[in-house]
């Protein structure tokens, strides 16, 4: 299985995956640039270089960026929208150059305005940051889920289905999703219990397609059931709880995917205990099975 978590770059590039192996990580998440400005520089090539080195050496794949929380490409304000628009390609360049596999982004928020308008600013706001871009093979854009919140767009595996209809045909990459289990069970997704799981599941093969899902990241919520609050807690800390992720980690169809966490980090080693409590449920699941059998 591929268990990671979402590491800091702070002072070096590399330093997200060192991190990484230190807790026992086989994939990681990274911001390629601080998520709370507009501009930013491409990596230098000798970080470019050591980052690849590490994850050849410690076996860290996928490499997940996760895009900037400023950008909103959605955004009714047209300077906002130019200034997501810039923001993204920048994402995709630096994505390029670093040699991540996959890049995660919120969709965005129409606002005030009808979610079918703000579908269209974003097919329109990608078609213009990924302009004459050439991307390396295996690259994939991933849309990520919502909680709900507001006007964000993607609260439902169905308007999921619609970007991407409309992205695939204007973009020179493929694209596909990334589901949040936060994000689910706050928007009306109950991932808590076996038959809540079973139910999403069936969902999202027959919306998405799975095969089109290669990361979920693995998040508890604080929020209640379809409260579309979007705040993440420790694993077995949430409304999901322990055995709510023992199932999802275990399930035959979501096992083979990239369990990256966004959990919070309030107390040093946090990051590490959640790393080691996902795969300990993955290790008691196994153990039973063969007792059983």
């Amino acid at each position: 299985m591929r268990i990671g978590l979402h590491c800091s770059t702070s002072g070096r590039l590399a330093n997200a995956a060192r991190r990484a192996a230190e807790v026992g990580a086989n994939c990681f998440q990274i911001f390629s640039s601080s998520p709370r400005t507009w501009r930013a520089a491409p990596p230098p090539p000798d970080q470019v270089e050591e980052l690849r080195r590490l994850r050849a050496e410690h076996d860290l794949h996928p490499l997940v960026i996760h895009d900037s929380y400023l950008i909103n490409l959605a955004a009714p304000d047209e300077e906002i929208r130019a200034r997501s628009i810039h923001a993204m390609r920048g994402e995709l360049e630096r994505a390029f150059l670093i040699g991540a596999d996959y890049l995660v982004i919120h969709p965005g928020s129409a606002r005030q305005a009808p979610v079918e308008q703000g579908i269209e600013r974003i097919v329109d706001s990608l078609r213009q940051a990924a302009r004459r871009l050439r991307p390396p093979d295996g690259f994939m854009l991933l849309l990520e889920n919502t909680a709900g919140a507001g006007a964000t767009i993607g609260r439902t595996l169905e308007e999921l289905r619609e970007l991407r209809a409309r992205l695939e045909p204007e973009l020179p990459f493929p694209v596909g999703y990334c589901l949040d289990t936060c994000h689910l069970y706050a928007s009306g997704y109950d991932v808590s219990t076996a038959e809540g799981l079973r139910d999403t599941v069936r969902q999202a093969e027959a919306v998405l397609g799975l095969a089109h899902v290669p990361v979920i990241h693995a998040n508890d919520s604080l929020g209640a059931f379809g409260s579309r609050l979007d705040r993440h807690a420790n694993i077995g800390e949430g409304r999901i709880g322990l055995d709510g992720f023992r199932r999802i980690l275990n399930h035959p169809a979501l096992r083979r995917k990239a369990f990256v966490l966004e959990t919070p980090v309030d107390k040093p080693g946090d990051d590490q205990r959640n790393v080691e409590t996902l795969k300990s449920l993955c290790r008691k699941f196994r153990t039973a099975t063969k007792k059983s059998s």
